[in-house]
């Protein structure tokens, strides 16, 4: 389990590296989940125990919430001034996401059926 967890915060690394060293506008952790991705396609399987440990660490991704969620009601009032650029944002991105969702999906039903 640990040399998994340690390739996870290891590809998180790389990714807050390369975003630092090429000041790309996306976040590091991206970057890395990418990374991550790119290594378990050239390997071509997922590894039972990378497996485990990412169930594992899912599992506990409520606790991560905490610091965010307090970092919202120490800004309350901020949150308060731009509640309509914050709202709109917030439904656009989600209609977008359903979108974009909804497409892929669509898309990938037509390329199931195909092959």
């Amino acid at each position: 389990m640990l040399p998994f967890l340690t390739l996870i915060l290891v590809c998180q690394l790389a990714g807050e590296l390369v975003v630092g060293a090429l000041a790309l506008p996306i976040p590091g952790p991206v970057v890395g989940m990418l990374l991550l991705f790119v290594i378990l396609m050239i390997r071509g399987d997922v590894p039972a125990q990378l497996e485990q440990t990412a169930s594992g660490l899912l599992r506990s991704m409520s606790l991560l919430f905490v610091p965010a969620g307090t970092g919202v009601i120490l800004h309350f009032q901020l949150l308060g001034e731009a509640l309509l650029p914050v709202g709109v944002a917030l439904i656009i991105s989600t209609l977008a996401t359903i979108v974009v969702t909804a497409l892929l999906m669509h898309w990938l039903g037509k390329k199931t059926s195909d092959g």
